[in-house]
């Protein structure tokens, strides 16, 4: 099979003029520089100008305002409190206390403090000032962290899996995690010149000045004057726990091992949560599984999976830009086959595995080097001095008295991990005193719940969501206690829009914002990752919600057969048909 037999007629293989704005944007941004030193500098407006709010995603940073008083500002006829949210990369969610520290400083001193922890593990500052930017990124240097690639058309934040019991297989697998990220990122010299104050130079270590062009060689030899058509997802995870939703990355690796070494991976590609509202031709995907490989093929794979997507990706309508509409459109059997002409070699056949969940084991686990860990429930993330606790000084004090290390989880809790034996009595009554053995109390569904950022800082944010599940679920609560299923692992996850952050379509209750007040349920996501979930209403309030799941839970605490997991039932008795709107299941 040759290139000149597929269809490329929407790809970057066109003139500029044909393809969309942010390819022209892209082209002439001289390597992601735009005129954000510059923009910097204005002291007149806190935002910053034109194209650079677009460039500055691929250097981790969006800018924002604060929607909840946008009304207000906009009657006084003044400027919106535009603020920018960093997003760190932190490939595989490790970090040491060193650097837990310096991100709660800076959190303290830029970002309202208060700390994020994401649903692909990583941190985000919110509120940052336009003149805190720098300082902010360059603190982070200071303990070896940035924001590159942490946004934008280029390969984001790359996963692993957290399983604190498989001590030598996770660090095999974080490395290896670490190196596709460190590999994938971004080669422009943009970002050490914009925030660092880096002389320009050029591939081969020659200076050529400050927004230069390089003199020799392309400064992006994978991603060239474009970049990729839209962002792109890598995850890597070690069966049973599918707790980086593999299903949904854009390319995925599944560890295979045999006797607890590691062997290779099954690769997954074409996965992805987002739609667009009231578009039918976006949807979400769950990857595909298209073979095995030896595990020093992983650069190799990623390289080549990358440069298919750059190449074939749709570059006219940024709705269907993403991996999994290219393989749809092309057709799995061609991208494999065009992968496989890149690498040089056919993939294996796909060998067996199996999951057995996608949450994340609470509490205290040993791992097999005899080390200890305690994974910490953080309710959607959000690491802040509540009223009930605070949480950001319990979490410094635990850092400067911690030897080992942290790892955020894939959805959005924490592990205080390889603590050692003798050090295990000290912190748990560090823990105990400070009030955060009790954050893992709660029912089986407020465990398993998760929410994307939503209201006030999102721009994409249709309704509430981190600030609205909390309560909702303990809403839904009472239902489970009047139906004895209180302790039952549920998994809910909200998102303020159609987007998917939070993963709501792979969930066994998923709920999308459409509007304030307003939301999608969906019922039916597999209990590991492995199933989409349906639409059960659309478009409806909170009453309408609890109404329908009251009935629904109703029926499945009494028809259940043993060991079935809700999102299986929902989908073998036919909870969730074709719906109008407001359409409960029951009419």
């Amino acid at each position: 099979m040759t290139d000149a037999v597929i269809d490329r007629s929407r790809d970057i293989s066109q003139p500029l003029d044909r393809l969309g704005p942010d390819e022209t944007m892209k082209a002439n941004s001289r390597q992601l520089r735009g005129s954000i030193a510059a923009g910097l500098e204005a002291e007149l407006t806190a935002a910053v100008p034109g194209d650079d709010i677009k460039l500055m995603k691929f250097h981790g940073l969006y800018q924002q305002d604060n929607r909840d008083i946008r009304d207000e500002r906009r009657r006084r006829k003044m400027e919106p409190a535009y603020r920018f949210m960093a997003r760190v990369r932190l490939p595989g969610g490790v970090l040491t206390p060193a650097q837990w520290l310096k991100l709660d400083e800076l959190a303290r001193r830029h970002a309202g403090e208060s700390l994020r922890l994401t649903t692909r593990q990583t941190f985000q500052l919110h509120h940052v000032r336009k003149q805190a930017l720098r300082p902010v990124i360059q603190g982070l240097r200071d303990v070896l962290l940035d924001t590159r690639a942490a946004c934008g058309d280029d390969t984001r934040g790359v996963m692993a899996s957290i399983n604190p019991e498989l001590s030598v297989l996770h660090a095999e697998v974080l490395a290896l995690a670490v190196k596709a990220s460190n590999h994938a990122a971004p080669k422009t010299g943009a970002y050490d010149e914009i925030w660092y104050g880096a002389e320009h130079r050029t591939p081969d270590g020659k200076a050529s000045g400050t927004g230069g062009k390089p003199e020799a060689g392309p400064e992006e030899p994978l991603y060239g004057a474009t970049y990729l058509p839209r962002k792109f997802k890598i995850g890597f995870v070690i069966p049973p726990i599918n707790d980086i939703d593999v299903y949904a990355q854009d390319l995925g690796f599944i560890a295979i091992t045999d006797g607890g070494e590691l062997k290779g991976f099954n690769v997954a590609i074409g996965g992805g949560m987002g739609r667009t509202d009231n578009t039918p031709a976006t949807y979400p995907r769950l990857a595909s599984v298209i073979g095995f490989i030896p595990k020093d093929q992983v650069i190799a794979v990623c390289d080549a999976v990358i440069a298919v997507q750059r190449d074939y990706g749709d570059r006219v309508d940024r709705s269907r830009a993403r991996f999994k509409y290219t393989i749809d459109d092309k057709g799995l059997d061609v991208i494999r086959a065009l992968v496989e002409a890149r690498l040089g070699y056919a993939f294996e056949p796909a060998r067996p595995y199996a999951f057995t969940s996608n949450g994340d084991a609470l509490g205290w686990r040993q791992g097999e080097d005899g080390r200890w860990h305690f994974t910490l429930r953080v309710q959607n993330g959000r690491i802040s001095n509540f009223s009930d606790l605070a949480l950001l000084d319990a979490l410094r004090a635990v850092a400067r008295r911690h030897t080992g290390r942290f790892r955020v989880t894939p959805n959005q809790n924490l592990v205080i991990a390889d603590i050692e034996a003798a050090d295990r009595p000290a912190m748990t009554a560090l823990l105990r005193e400070r009030g955060l053995d009790a954050l893992n109390a709660g029912s089986g569904l407020r465990r398993n719940s998760m929410a994307c950022v939503a209201f006030p800082t999102c721009g994409l944010a249709m309704a509430e969501s981190e600030r609205y599940l909390p309560a909702l679920v303990d809403k839904i609560d009472a239902i489970l206690g009047r139906h004895g299923l209180e302790n039952e692992p549920v998994t809910i996850r909200m998102t303020g829009c159609p987007n998917g952050c939070a993963r709501p379509y792979i969930a066994e209750i998923g709920l999308t914002g459409r509007a304030p007040g307003k939301y999608n349920l969906y019922l039916g996501g597999g209990f590991h990752g492995q199933r989409l979930n349906k639409m059960a209403l659309e478009n409806v309030g909170e009453q309408a919600i609890l109404d329908y799941l009251d009935g629904a839970l109703g029926r499945y605490a009494g028809e259940r057969v043993p060991g079935e997991h809700f999102g299986d039932f929902a989908i073998r008795i036919g909870l969730v048909p074709e719906v109008r709107e407001g359409r409960r299941f029951n009419d």
